[in-house]
């Protein structure tokens, strides 16, 4: 049986409902109804949680995968967005949407890939997580039990690298293991002007800098 436990409408346009005692087969189903697409769901051995993503968690999500996508290009990482793909196992009772995903080490063990089996496959190499209003249900503890590498996570204020231990916990990082050139405050500086110029200027900029910095600067890779 379904309860609605709480609605919490953290800020404005974004709102979370949490269901309790709900079924691996009631979440597969509600997964597949039509209506329900655009919402985030997160789910926890009997708890689902419903989001509703802001204009700005889903600007914050974006442009920091653009950034991601600079950085693939720019310094030639390999590299396959799954964006918000449902990531789950049935075996953990436990799957959510990242705001943005990629393979980057493991890229070329799901090429061809049409869907992810996490019983076989891999589990991303990096996630990006934004979370502007604070989840009922502990998302890290599921990237953790999925075994997602190396998390991104952005409270709206803040921005914060995470890597998976061999003790199944996160622990703060000062430079992403994807792009070791790369920490935090690097990419907060960008996202600073995100209300200041367009998205097609910060891009831009963002570019120069990666080319400026990193691909001829101080931390530019070794031959």
């Amino acid at each position: 049986m379904i309860s609605t436990a709480e609605l919490v409408p953290d800020r404005p346009h974004e709102h979370r409902i949490l269901l309790v005692d709900v079924s691996w087969q009631a979440y597969e189903e509600l997964r597949a109804v039509p209506q329900t697409r655009r919402l985030r769901m997160t789910y926890d051995r009997g708890e689902l949680e419903l989001m509703s993503p802001s204009k700005r968690h889903e600007r914050l999500g974006y442009v920091l995968g653009r950034f991601i996508d600079v950085l693939t290009e720019e310094l030639n990482v390999p590299m396959q967005g799954c964006r918000s793909t449902t990531f789950k196992r049935s075996d953990l009772s436990r799957g959510l949407e990242a705001d943005n995903c990629y393979y980057i080490a493991n890229e070329a063990l799901v090429r061809e890939r049409e869907e992810i089996d996490l019983s076989v496959d891999p589990p991303p190499d990096l996630s990006v997580e934004i979370d502007i209003s604070s989840s009922s249900i502990d998302r890290m503890s599921i990237y953790a039990a999925l075994r997602v590498p190396e998390v991104w996570r952005h409270d709206s204020e803040s921005l914060k690298f995470f890597s998976l231990n061999e003790g199944g916990q996160y622990l703060e990082i000062e430079r992403s293991i994807a792009f070791p050139q790369i920490t935090p405050d690097m990419l907060l500086e960008f996202l600073d002007h995100l209300y200041l110029m367009d998205e097609t200027s910060l891009i831009r900029e963002f570019r120069q800098w990666v080319r400026t910095e990193l691909l001829s600067g101080p931390d530019a890779p070794q031959p």
